[in-house]
């Protein structure tokens, strides 16, 4: 387990429900991986991701699902890409390349802070 930490720090992330409008293959990652580009809605806009979903997802199935990301974190260079947010999953224990999204099961959430 990690360590303990206050109510305050969950509540300094930005956590949004958006939609993935564009995905392509990312061969040039270290670790596989797709580009994604997520509609947050109006306030937060079109953001970039690179997400290790390879195992279970593609790039053509992932296109109009609804996912969770952290919106507030730095942008990250992963093989010359900007990834702007962390799109939630949850890893197998046994095979950390197998990777489940996060994601709510109601649709027309676009835009909606995790609370």
């Amino acid at each position: 387990m990690k360590p303990t930490t206050s109510i305050d720090t969950f509540n300094a992330l930005d956590i949004r429900a958006g939609v993935v409008v564009r995905a392509e293959p990312f061969p040039e990652a270290r670790k596989p991986a797709i580009k994604l580009w997520v509609d947050f809605g109006e306030e937060v806009g079109v953001k970039q991701s690179s997400a290790q979903l390879t195992r279970r997802y593609t790039p053509e199935g992932l296109v109009g699902t609804t996912v969770l990301g952290v919106v507030n974190f730095l942008p990250r260079r992963i093989a010359g890409f900007v990834s702007e947010v962390l799109i939630l999953g949850v890893i197998n224990p046994d095979d950390p390349g197998d990777v489940v999204l996060v994601r709510p099961d109601a649709a027309g959430v676009k835009g909606w802070e995790l609370g």
